[in-house]
């Protein structure tokens, strides 16, 4: 295995390369200068993971550097939680953060309820013409969908659906978070407090734990 071509840049190319795809279109995914993408999709191109064309690269899934850098990513990242939400981005498909994660997110990562290590589903809308391409991800990641256990993609396809961004995140409007939060109030009545309060929302909700003071003799 080429050693100088382990690096953050080429596992986000081939995590995000399609099979027929062009360099503009990764550069774009990843977040990568159009010149650095160039230069490192060049130097894969050498090792026979990319053939080029002048307007297009096509992904030689059967190349040894390929698999064994795939290898190693599902190895050491598809059991991890966070990578379930970093990778995402680097699908290029619409989608955003429903329901618990919504919530998450709008909270500030204050607010987290009924997951844990074992049980960590992940709540996200995926447009339905990106199904087939976000389900191929997945695949090749091995990440899991619509499962029982450890961590795995909670997915609502829908036709189509608003998003809004919050610190760069997409993720359901704030209102509509709020809305679902008040249709499932006793899971989610300390968050909205929360959301109250970071926000400067006019919600008529009081959650507040009371502290008594015990003094000793």
């Amino acid at each position: 295995m080429n050693l100088e071509l382990i690096n953050p840049h080429t596992m986000k190319i081939l995590i995000a390369a399609r099979r027929e795809d062009s360099i503009r279109s990764i550069s774009n995914r990843i977040g990568l200068s159009y010149g650095w993408t160039y230069k490192w999709i060049q130097d894969l191109a050498r090792v026979g993971v990319f053939r080029l064309t002048r307007m297009k690269i096509y992904l030689d899934e059967s190349n040894s550097f390929y698999r064994e850098t795939l290898k190693y990513i599902r190895t050491n990242f598809s059991k991890d939680t966070s990578f379930y939400y970093s990778v995402l981005n680097l699908f290029g498909i619409k989608h955003c953060f429903t329901q618990t994660d919504a919530v998450f997110i709008w909270t500030n990562g204050g607010y987290n309820i009924s997951r844990y290590r074992d049980f960590y589903p992940i709540f996200i809308k995926v447009g339905k013409r990106d199904k087939k391409l976000f389900e191929e991800y997945c695949k090749k990641l091995n990440l899991s969908i619509n499962s029982k256990r450890r961590s795995f993609y909670h997915v609502y396809y829908l036709d189509n659906f608003d998003l809004t961004y919050y610190n760069g995140i997409p993720v359901d409007a704030l209102e509509e978070t709020i809305s679902f939060m008040k249709e499932h109030i006793y899971n989610f009545e300390p968050a909205l407090e929360m959301i109250k309060e970071i926000h400067k929302k006019r919600i008529n909700v009081k959650y507040k734990e009371a502290i008594t003071n015990v003094w000793a003799d």
